[in-house]
């Protein structure tokens, strides 16, 4: 399985290249909001979270995503995950409802992927 951290620019190409591997228009991805760092690739959120606690990330700050190749904008970014699902964090949905905490995993995404 191909996934890939990211803690500095990526270009397109890179990761249209591991999105082959499962989905093809998008990529799963999750964000460490704390170390501010991306795994990107798998089938599954799950996969790419692994990878990062594996590599020193704490649960509490890794938040689920989804990027889509074909759209433009906002619509890029789905923050929708089943890792999303926290009661204790006061997100019971697989959508990140806090504002604040989809701005900063925007931020951070945003940051190697534009």
């Amino acid at each position: 399985m191909n996934i890939k951290i990211i803690d500095k620019k990526i270009k397109e190409s890179e990761l249209r290249e591991i999105a082959k591997e499962f989905y093809g228009n998008l990529i799963k991805g999750v964000v460490d909001i704390d170390r501010e760092i991306l795994a990107m690739g798998g089938e599954y959120h799950m996969d790419a979270n692994v990878v990062l606690v594996e590599n020193g990330s704490k649960q509490k700050d890794i938040w689920g995503f989804n990027w889509y190749f074909d759209k433009e904008g906002d619509g890029r970014i789905e923050y929708v995950s089943l890792i999303n699902i926290r009661p204790k964090q006061n997100n019971r949905t697989m959508e990140v409802q806090n504002v604040y905490l989809r701005d900063k995993m925007k931020s951070v995404i945003l940051r190697y992927i534009s």
